[in-house]
């Protein structure tokens, strides 16, 4: 059985020629971009030069280049052909090298057990079906004492409130039918996972945005959006 809601898929190709105008409807992933890749560089040591990285559900690549261009070997995976397209062509344009497949990671996984530094999985696991099988196939990609970084969405009143209604429908940060509550994760839920797949929780971090301010930033408030550091 796959584990791919080719509705999601669809609804993100839908949009994939915006996915480098930062003025769009990606405008907050290119906004929270630097502070995921500080926090990444940060638990590996400062440095990303020469590490071998898959970035999973890597869209448009915004991610994936900047990882790039801290001097890392990136691959990156996703379902969606119209943003890997898009994320080729924009190599043209960044002059970086990122190998962009599409593939599903749990199959990718096969193929290439044990052969990364780190995993990143950032804003997907609340798209699939079963986000636990992503998480097991992303430790499998790991090498022994690698590093893997998750982030996703919190399930609660809260996050219901500030990530749908305010970010959705009051804010308008985000197209409406982004995300589905119930697709939320918590904590727990994906540190139970982690576990069952051999991986140990080093830090977990949230992040929280100022709308008179306009800007995100970390801190320890998990109750919405969190970023998830585990080793192998």
């Amino acid at each position: 059985m796959s584990n791919v809601d080719f509705n999601e898929v669809d609804k993100f190709a839908a949009l994939a020629s915006r996915w480098w105008d930062k003025n769009s409807e990606f405008k907050p992933l290119h906004d929270i971009n630097p502070l995921r890749l500080d926090y990444i560089k940060a638990q590996c040591g400062g440095s990303l030069k020469g590490k071998k990285i898959l970035d999973v559900g890597c869209g448009g690549g915004i991610l994936a280049e900047s990882l790039a261009k801290e001097g890392a070997l990136v691959t990156g995976i996703d379902m969606a052909e119209a943003g890997l397209e898009v994320a080729k062509l924009h190599l043209l344009e960044s002059g970086l090298s990122v190998n962009y497949q599409k593939i599903p990671v749990e199959e990718f996984a096969e193929q290439h057990a044990e052969e990364f530094d780190i995993v990143t999985c950032l804003e997907m696991l609340e798209h699939v079906p079963d986000p636990a099988s992503i998480i097991n196939a992303c430790a499998a990609l790991t090498k022994a004492h690698g590093r893997l970084f998750f982030s996703t969405l919190n399930r609660n009143t809260k996050s219901y409130l500030f990530a749908i209604i305010g970010a959705e429908y009051i804010l308008k940060l985000l197209p409406q039918g982004t995300h589905d509550w119930d697709k939320f994760i918590q904590p727990s839920e994906m540190n139970e996972w982690a576990r069952r797949s051999n991986l140990t929780l080093k830090s977990m971090i949230g992040m929280t945005y100022n709308p008179f301010t306009k800007t995100y930033k970390l801190e320890s408030d998990v109750s919405v959006n969190y970023l998830c550091f585990y080793q192998k």
